[in-house]
């Protein structure tokens, strides 16, 4: 028997799950900390390393004593967070600023320079993160930081992912030449790629922009490992804050979504959707296949013998708030009565790109559009349009996946939102037209618990811990009567999403915005 602490750094808390191999999830505890926005500047989100470390100890506590057991008791803990989630940090990693969110999109001029540079100089490397570059990504969010911080520059000695920053504090380590780096975070965000020599070389990033110079070498300080590595050992000073010992095994960290899909128990040739505020869609595949418009095609990034894809959409859950908190309701009092209705009775068709656009076309300047209003709609109306929206978008990517050789044989709907949603589940299997498992039980935290299991020797392989833990499914079949509206529905989307979503009108209003905004 052994006892772990599995962690999961979301948008706005921070989750602690007490788990014993043998008996599952012991406990739990959350610890919440602020996102910091503008109104002025809508695509600014930032972060406090202090709010962090601060909710992750009450967390721990928190867990510790609702599964009534010794701290000291726990073998390992596991740490997964969003991303990519950017922190600058100085000498003795010092934060020199505020996380860049994953959904701070600030730097969506600088991600345009990257991919823009990359197509000129036919970089490789561009090609395994679907081609296009974004503003949610590690070197558009650290160029936009040295952009608008020279005075800060000077005491830059490197960038780091959440996950990463987290576990070395935790291990006690000051030297960026003693980090280890997530494979998972580098591979998907960063465009390092093992075959490729890791990052971008020197030249293409000077070709860039200037200010890159010289990056290439502080990124790659330290040691790149997938999760089956150990970071570290958890300090004494750690040990002591968050009641536990100290020694401990730290693996190296991963992204939320990549644990959260092991969590659900993704196999080969399983997609998992972790619908949260957003949705990050996650595969697995034997072989590392080209899929353009994806988040990146990475080896090891959710189990380490396979090769992870990643996908998405920029928002989901956030639309459905947002509808709810326009209409001055609930998503809970709105999805009253939804299960009342049918496919395409709105009359509505909704683009979601009320966050841009994360996967296939990559482009953060796409606002959401609803086709088809009509006097009588109501909130209710836009929600269920909403989720029919994101099932669409869905299909667009998961089409993609196959089209390029990336099995799809189960779909998975993880995250909180399924397992309150049960409309949502039915529309995805209608319009997916493939039967949607919903994973029993809470799975939040169960990905991180399995990788630290793992760093404690506690299961031989990733499958044996997931058939120790994972719970079982609850399974939405197609409804045939469904099929033939949906198809027809999107048909429309797909033209609109790839139409419209390649024009210019939502960019230039973005921009007569912004130019309003600054008078």
């Amino acid at each position: 028997m052994s006892i772990v602490a599995g962690v999961d750094f979301g948008t706005l808390s921070v989750r602690v799950s007490i788990f014993d191999s043998k008996k599952g999830r012991l406990g739990a505890g959350t610890g919440e900390y602020p996102l910091h926005r503008r109104r002025e500047d809508p695509d600014h989100a930032t972060q406090s390393h202090t709010d962090h470390m601060a909710a992750l100890v009450s967390a721990t506590c928190a867990a510790i004593a609702d599964a009534g057991v010794d701290g000291r008791a726990i073998d390992a803990i596991a740490i997964d967070t969003t991303g990519s989630s950017v922190i600058p940090v100085g000498e003795g990693l010092e934060p020199l600023d505020e996380y860049y969110l994953w959904c701070d999109h600030r730097a969506w001029r600088e991600a345009a320079l990257i991919t823009r540079t990359a197509e000129e100089r036919g970089l490789a490397a561009i090609d395994w993160c679907g081609g296009v570059y974004s503003s949610e990504w590690g070197f558009s969010k650290l160029l936009h930081w040295l952009r608008h911080n020279p005075q800060k520059r000077p005491r830059f000695v490197t960038a780091l992912e959440h996950c990463d920053m987290v576990a070395a504090v935790l291990c006690g380590v000051t030297d960026p030449s003693q980090v280890s780096r997530s494979i998972c975070a580098m591979g998907h965000k960063w465009m390092w790629n093992a075959a490729l020599g890791g990052l971008p070389d020197e030249e293409f990033l000077v070709a860039v922009d200037p200010l890159l110079a010289g990056v290439r070498e502080k990124m790659m300080l330290g040691r790149y490992a997938t999760s089956d590595a150990i970071a570290g050992t958890l300090s004494a000073e750690w040990a002591l804050k968050m009641g536990l010992r100290d020694g401990i095994p730290i693996p190296v960290g991963a992204f939320d979504a990549h644990w959260d899909a092991i969590g659900a128990g993704c196999q080969l040739g399983d997609v998992v959707n972790v619908i949260g505020t957003s949705t990050c869609i996650i595969g697995m595949s034997e072989s590392a296949t080209l899929v353009p418009g994806v988040c990146g095609v990475v080896p090891g990034s959710v189990h380490p013998s396979y090769t992870g894809i990643e996908a998405g959409l920029s928002a989901t859950g956030d639309i459905f708030e947002a509808i709810a908190r326009r209409a001055a309701s609930t998503v809970s009092e709105l999805s009253k009565g939804l299960q009342r209705y049918k496919p395409g009775q709105t009359g509505l068709l909704r683009l979601t790109w009320d966050n841009g656009d994360r996967t296939v076309l990559v482009n953060p300047e796409l606002g959401g559009v609803t086709l088809g209003w009509h006097l009588t709609n109501t909130a209710q109306d836009e929600l269920f349009a909403s989720i029919e929206g994101t099932a669409f978008h869905t299909r667009v990517i998961l089409e993609r996946m196959e089209e390029h050789g990336a099995a799809v044989h189960r779909v998975i709907n993880g995250g909180g939102i399924p397992r309150k949603n049960p409309v949502l589940n039915q529309v995805y299997a209608n319009v997916l037209n493939k039967p949607i498992l919903v994973p029993d039980g809470d799975v939040t935290s169960l990905g991180s618990a399995i990788f630290a299991f793992m760093a404690a020797g506690a299961f031989q392989t990733i499958e044996d811990a997931q058939d120790a833990l994972c719970p079982p499914h609850t399974t939405y079949e197609p409804q045939a009567d469904a099929r033939a509206t949906y198809d027809e529905l999107f048909g429309f989307f797909r033209r609109l999403y790839f139409e419209f979503g390649k024009g210019d009108i939502l960019p230039g209003l973005r921009r007569l915005a912004a130019e309003a905004k600054r008078g």
